[in-house]
C-alpha cells in the first residue's frame, strides 16, 4: 500500500499523486532522518564498524541517498558518494512508511515491493537499529506539519 494521496481530477476520475511533492522534500525528510542518525555518537559506533556503504534509489519522484556508515557521511544525488556495497530501490512512499514502521523490510523484499543489490543480509543486521529513529521520523513529520505523510 502506498502512502500516495487520490486527486479527483472531475468527471468521476482519479489519479494517484506521490506523498512527496518533489525531489528536494525527500532529501529533506528522508534524507533528514539519515542526517539525524549520523549525529548519534552512540547509533555511529555501532554502524561505523559494519562496513556498510547503502545507496537507496527512490522514485515517485527521483531522488537518490547513499550512507557511508564506516565514515559517518551522506550524500544525496545520483552517483554522488563512494560505491555502494548494499543498494535498495523503491518509492519515496515506501522509504516514508518504512521509517513510520509500517513496512518491514524483509517482507517488502520478498513482495517485490523494495529490491535490493548486494549483501541484504549485512544490511539486515543493522535493521534493529534504524527502529530507534522511527520516533524522531515521527516527531520531525510532525512539527513540519506533514500530517500527508504521518498517516501514510
Amino acid at each position: 500500500m502506498s502512502s500516495a494521496r487520490l486527486l479527483r481530477i472531475g468527471d468521476g476520475q482519479e489519479a494517484t499523486v506521490a506523498a512527496f511533492r518533489d525531489e528536494a522534500e525527500v532529501y529533506e525528510y528522508l534524507g533528514g532522518i539519515f542526517r539525524r542518525g549520523m549525529q548519534d555518537p552512540v547509533l555511529v559506533e555501532k554502524l561505523r564498524p559494519t562496513g556498510i556503504v547503502l545507496r537507496i534509489t527512490y522514485t515517485e519522484p527521483d531522488a537518490v541517498l547513499a550512507v557511508d556508515m564506516p565514515n559517518t557521511q551522506m550524500y544525496e544525488g545520483a552517483g554522488a558518494g563512494p560505491e555502494p556495497n548494499v543498494e535498495l530501490f523503491m518509492t519515496a512512499d515506501t522509504g516514508n512508511r518504512f521509517w513510520l514502521g509500517k513496512v518491514i523490510l524483509p517482507v517488502a523484499l520478498a513482495k517485490g515491493q523494495v529490491r535490493a543489490k548486494g549483501p541484504v543480509a549485512k544490511l539486515l543486521t543493522v535493521l534493529p537499529m534504524a527502529k530507534g529513529m522511527f520516533g524522531p521520523y515521527r516527531e520531525q513529520l510532525e512539527a513540519a506539519g506533514r500530517a500527508d505523510l504521518l498517516s501514510a
